[in-house]
């Protein structure tokens, strides 16, 4: 009291520092006993809720990267299976012309040879046929020419004796 005494000024400001410290302890102790205990649970479990979010971000985002490899992976056999089947497909293009043309050459050289035959046959035909021809003619010719000649019996009998015994003796 003896401060209060020699400061009317500082008096009251004193009085009302105490009673606001009071006021201040008195609810800082309320609050601590009520709210203080909510609002740490409160905070702690935004802090859990947030590491939770963040972690499973992660973890998508782990995943994602997973999944952009496989798609890239799966891509890349996709292409390579695609230049796998295009090869095939020319190699079997490529047989199957080949194939086509051998078989063109075979077929053509069988033609070939079957016309070969067939003009030769034909041209043996036709020699046949000139010679028996031929053979007609002279041999006309040559009853001509010996009707002609031999136009008295006896003759006649003497050659065809000669060449009787020209055929025995050949």
């Amino acid at each position: 009291m003896y401060l209060l005494e020699i400061n009317p000024l500082v008096s009251p400001a004193i009085g009302l520092v105490f009673w606001n410290t009071v006021a201040f302890a008195l609810l800082f102790f309320i609050l601590r006993k009520f709210a203080w205990k909510p609002i740490l649970n409160a905070i702690h479990e935004r802090e859990t809720g947030i590491e939770n979010a963040l972690s499973k971000a992660e973890k998508m985002k782990a995943e994602m990267k997973a999944l952009a490899n496989e798609n890239e992976q799966l891509l890349q056999k996709a292409r390579e299976e695609r230049a796998v089947l295009i090869k095939e497909a020319k190699e079997q293009s490529d047989r199957m012309i080949a194939d086509a043309k051998d078989k063109a050459k075979a077929e053509y050289d069988r033609i070939v040879s079957d016309a070969q035959t067939a003009i030769n046959q034909q041209k043996n035909a036709a020699l046949t046929d000139v010679k028996n021809l031929v053979g007609t003619l002279v041999i006309e010719v040559s009853e001509k020419i010996l009707r002609r000649e031999l136009s008295n019996k006896a003759e006649q009998e003497n050659y065809i004796k000669q060449l009787a015994e020209e055929v025995k003796l050949n």
